[in-house]
């Protein structure tokens, strides 16, 4: 038996999904920039399918734009706000993705971009108050990049605070939306942001694409040059199957949200609930009042099996994550736990679940766990 707990790194495809995506493969095959036949076909299914995801964020239809996926989507608006639109300084957090403090480092050494970081708490909380003092502090055009949710310890930020932060102020906003779109409601007619971004893989749709929302207000130019795709914004072929298989995901994340919220936040109380009674000085890294309920951020103590959990887990039939695993195979430790300033020593595994998970499988990791660790002692006795 195999059990996987890491849905946080990418989730399996659905069948409906794949379907939907095959379906275009064997009959449509056309580029959707001929003006033929197949060409038309082939571009009003991607223009049906962005109709899709801009109704499931109350967006506008010309203000979603297909991409490769979060990374791409996130370095798009973030070099482009600095290019197009006058940005000098961008504000974010030390917990962010990578996907959004490599290009902000970037823009730092290439673009003299002043960079700030507003404070977080040990739970991962942002500090508004300090947010706002910061833009208060400057008449530098900001950008303001948080994500929604933290992909290592689940903490998640208050969009519509933000936002209002940075309305009062002149700030653009940006929002790392890859770990919440699909299992969090979003309104960008009601939450005021001016980038937005999202991944398929993410919400049981194919790897290799995701889109970017991007306020009408907020236009920029293109990020890839090279053809007159995507209104004119990103140059190269457009992922055709990709985009069905995309927006069919969402489309079904939205439509059983609530349903999959009870079944997947159940799944998680009942670990969390289980390794406190049954294990010696276990804690949880995030906020554990408002949180990314795909997620569960475990801290194990001081063991000496500590260092090959990990791998004794997957020996035994459990894939989890000991973090990010877009930072896999790197012995250094996690900046997001650095960030928080967890406590040295102790071992983090990250529990991510999705509604294909059951209790038989939390049960079977239960039983795993305590062949590699120690449960409490009065187990024991």
């Amino acid at each position: 038996m195999r059990v996987y707990f890491d849905n946080a790194a990418t989730t399996p495809l659905d069948p409906i999904v794949i379907e939907a995506m095959t379906k275009v493969m064997r009959e449509n095959f056309g580029n959707p920039s001929s003006i033929h036949r197949e060409g038309r076909t082939a571009r009003s299914i991607i223009e049906k399918a962005r109709k899709s995801i801009a109704n499931s964020i109350n967006a506008s239809i010309g203000e979603i734009f297909f991409t490769s996926g979060g990374t791409e989507s996130t370095n798009m608006a973030l070099k482009c706000s600095v290019r197009d639109l006058g940005v000098q300084r961008i504000i974010t957090s030390r917990m962010e993705h990578h996907c959004v403090l490599h290009p902000i480092e970037s823009l730092e050494k290439t673009h003299d971009i002043t960079l700030e970081f507003v404070d977080i708490d040990k739970c991962g909380r942002v500090d508004y108050d300090q947010l706002n003092i910061l833009l208060e502090n400057s008449d530098k055009k900001t950008l303001v990049s948080l994500m929604h949710a933290n992909n290592e310890i689940g903490t998640v930020a208050d969009m519509d605070k933000i936002s209002n932060i940075c309305q009062a102020h002149d700030a653009l906003y940006h929002s790392d939306t890859v770990q919440t779109m699909g299992h969090f409601p979003i309104d960008v007619e009601k939450t005021k942001i001016n980038f937005l971004t999202g991944s398929a893989h993410k919400f049981h749709g194919p790897k290799g694409v995701g889109f970017v929302y991007i306020n009408g207000d907020s236009m920029i130019k293109p990020y890839i040059d090279g053809g007159a795709q995507e209104r004119n914004m990103r140059g190269g072929t457009e992922n055709f199957y990709g985009i069905v298989g995309l927006a069919k995901a969402l489309e079904m994340a939205i439509a059983g949200m609530e349903e999959r919220h009870t079944h997947i936040n159940g799944l998680r109380q009942y670990l969390k609930d289980q390794l406190t009674q049954n294990f010696e000085d276990i804690q949880f890294n995030g906020c554990q009042e408002n949180y990314l309920y795909t997620v569960l951020s475990v801290s194990f103590p001081p063991h000496p099996k500590s260092d090959m959990m990990m791998l004794n887990l997957d020996i035994s039939g459990i894939s989890a994550s000991g973090g990010s695993a877009c930072s896999s195979g790197a012995e250094k430790g996690s900046h997001v736990l650095e960030s928080i300033n967890a406590a040295a020593g102790r071992r983090t595994i990250r529990f991510s679940f999705s509604h294909f998970n059951t209790k038989e499988e939390v049960d079977f990791l239960l039983e795993k766990l305590k062949n590699i660790i120690e449960i409490k002692k009065e187990m024991v006795a």
